[in-house]
């Protein structure tokens, strides 16, 4: 069934549509560029279909090439975890997650402890990089935390939180508010889809006048910078139910009326469908779980 299947030629191809370079992919496979280009010219002859737009200074993966590539990286990606398992266990193992800084330093880092408790062989890696990084296309991130009201079909993973806003403060500050306007604490979002207004949205449901006037507000550009600020008294922050968590249990911060609460979006942890299978992420997958029960927050299964 496989014997006339060209592997050289696949490997070539899953290299090159990974990297989006035909250049980096003979990097990758210790080639020539031109031993790439040839290869991949014969794959597309075999198969009868162009697998690539040339264009001046990179290519670009056709539709066909796109299913091609996300059929043949999840097959890869199983032949390399089975044939991983077999070898001699190493004595550690690592594991890179990418996610937001917010969310690694307020929910994530916190928390940390118990799983290497559980899983000391496992070296994790976090990167906290801004960019959204294509898991399809980048093999060297296992698995990712997101905050989005997106779905991702084409992706395993977990709906870990759905989130929510509330107001929060130092005891002091919280107090102090009762009887005059606070000082307000927001965050400065990049994506407005996700938070636009938040503030107006609060302070309409709770029927506060903060907003009349000139009201003080500082604006920070990451949510811990934010926590840190009313952790520190300077005023009042309209945080994320699920960053603040830890804080409130440290009694660093209490809510003001927490009953009023402006919806978010969401918190998934996300891999390339076959690689929740590999050992390391699949016990990350399986100690999230946990931490999202003890957490009182709900998951869910997002494919």
């Amino acid at each position: 069934m496989f014997a006339s299947l060209p592997l050289t030629a696949l490997r070539a191809f899953e290299s090159a549509s990974r990297l989006l370079s035909f250049k980096a992919a003979a990097e990758e496979l210790s080639v020539t560029p031109t031993a790439v280009s040839h290869q991949i010219r014969s794959l597309e002859t075999w198969l009868g279909v162009q697998l690539f737009e040339r264009l001046p200074r990179q290519v670009r993966l056709t539709e066909g090439g796109e299913r091609l590539f996300h059929s043949l990286h999840g097959a890869f990606l199983e032949v390399a975890q089975s044939v991983d398992t077999l070898r001699p266990h190493r004595s550690g193992t690592n594991l890179t997650l990418s996610t937001t800084a917010a969310f690694a330093a307020l929910w994530l880092v916190p928390r940390l402890g118990r799983f290497y408790a559980r899983h000391p062989n496992i070296s994790l890696r976090l990167d906290t990089h801004c960019e959204v990084i294509d898991l399809h296309q980048d093999a060297s991130v296992d698995l990712v935390v997101r905050y989005s009201l997106d779905d991702y079909p084409n992706l395993y993973g977990l709906c870990l939180f759905d989130e929510s806003f509330g107001v929060y403060g130092s005891p002091g500050q919280v107090a102090l508010a009762a009887r005059q306007t606070p000082t307000l604490i927001s965050v400065h979002w990049h994506n407005s889809k996700l938070y636009a207004h938040g503030w107006q949205a609060w302070c309409a449901q709770s029927g506060e006048a903060w907003l009349e006037g000139q009201p003080t507000v500082r604006e920070y550009d990451e949510e811990h910078y934010a926590l840190q600020a009313a952790i520190a008294g300077q005023g009042l922050v309209l945080a994320s139910n699920i960053l603040v968590s830890e804080s409130v249990a440290n009694g660093l911060l209490v809510a003001y009326r927490g009953e009023i609460q402006v919806d978010g979006a969401g918190y998934s942890a996300l891999c390339v469908p076959g690689r929740e299978r590999h050992p390391p992420v699949r016990a990350f997958f399986a100690w999230l779980r946990e931490e999202a029960t003890v957490s009182g927050f709900a998951f869910s299964q997002v494919t």
